[in-house]
């Protein structure tokens, strides 16, 4: 059989970065998905889906929210929802009792989703985050998956997920929530760990391919499925050649090429011979209509010419000639000359 293996939905994130018009696109976008991902599931034949946590934002989630989850359930009772809360849901109190909804606690439960097939899923708290380990017993002679929240590591907590420990334990699959990014390794000789990642990049922090995961039992391999409906992309744009603002754009249009559905988060790189700072507003503005949003970070550095301004009687050259005189780091030293000279030409 196939499983599918979806962590951190985080229904009712605000997606503060967006303006609100989008913040609440993309949040119907979300719940969209995860309606799509079901309908997946059906076409596929996949019977099971494993929540590993996250499903909500938040331990209150917003009415809508939960009526969109515990309706979504009930409404496709031929599959079996397998809910796991994670450290942002963790006090979300299953109040939906629906036949195809099967939760878990603070000791193991475990459940058979076929012939020779169970899972195994513990909520970690500060009060079984040690011996679940030495707790967890499943049969070698079945096909075992295991679902925790948390970081993995090798570290014991609330949120933490200690592989080591888990290591020649017959598990087969372990099926993690909590990392956004989809991720899969080899826990022993006989099984792999992997997260999910989350279904849609919510911010610029979660860019790149999102979906889940699909495991199947019979020759045990996990297999990434994209499924986003669209894709926070980050890029770096050098500049260095540009003289001002005008130049600036110019590199930016021969450099930027992306999705018009997609988020963009752009990163102004290179070292440039003045200081604009409207820069990043000027090139959100210039860009905004090729990609759905744009986020657009200055990350260039002042070219300077040290040589020309040593030798200067200006007050610029005061200053660089002190800084040049001190003794520190030099990424240091070029921040805070670059920061003096804005200063000194009134652009802070």
């Amino acid at each position: 059989m196939k499983i599918i293996h979806c962590a951190d939905v985080h229904l009712g994130s605000q997606m503060k970065k967006l303006p609100r018009d989008k913040s609440d696109e993309r949040a119907r976008e979300l719940r969209a998905t995860f309606e799509r991902m079901i309908a997946y599931a059906k076409r596929e034949g996949i019977s099971c889906i494993l929540l590993a946590g996250d499903v909500f934002d938040g331990d209150r989630p917003f009415k809508k929210d939960k009526e969109f989850f515990y309706g979504a359930v009930r409404r496709n009772p031929e599959i079996a929802f397998y809910y796991l809360r994670g450290n942002h849901d963790g006090m979300e109190s299953y109040t939906e009792q629906i036949d195809n909804l099967y939760t878990f606690g603070e000791e193991w439960t475990r459940y058979t989703l076929g012939e020779n097939v169970a899972l195994y899923g513990i909520e970690t708290t500060a009060g079984n985050c040690v011996s679940l380990y030495s707790s967890l017993k499943p049969d070698p002679n079945e096909v075992n998956i295991v679902m925790l929240h948390g970081q993995e590591g090798e570290s014991f907590g609330e949120c933490a997920v200690n592989i080591p420990k888990l290591k020649n334990k017959g598990i087969d699959y372990l099926a993690l929530g909590h990392v956004h990014t989809y991720r899969c390794e080899k826990l022993d000789a006989r099984g792999a760990w992997a997260y999910s990642g989350c279904l849609e990049g919510r911010g610029f922090d979660e860019t790149g391919e999102k979906g889940f995961a699909v495991y199947d039992t019979v020759d045990r391999t996990v297999r990434f499925v994209p499924f986003a409906l669209r894709t926070v992309v980050e890029k770096d744009v050098d500049i260095s050649g540009a003289q001002n603002g005008y130049d600036a754009l110019g590199a930016v249009k021969a450099g930027v090429a992306v999705d018009t559905k997609n988020l963009l988060r752009l990163n102004l790189t290179g070292e440039i011979p003045f200081i604009d700072e409207a820069l990043a507003a000027d090139v959100e503005k210039y860009v905004s209509g090729t990609c759905y949003f744009v986020s657009v970070k200055d990350r260039t550095k002042l070219k300077i010419d040290y040589s020309a301004l040593e030798d200067s009687l200006s007050l610029k050259g005061e200053f660089v000639r002190l800084a040049l005189a001190e003794d520190m780091d030099g990424d240091d030293r070029q921040k805070i000359i670059d920061l003096g000279l804005k200063a000194l030409t009134g652009s802070l």
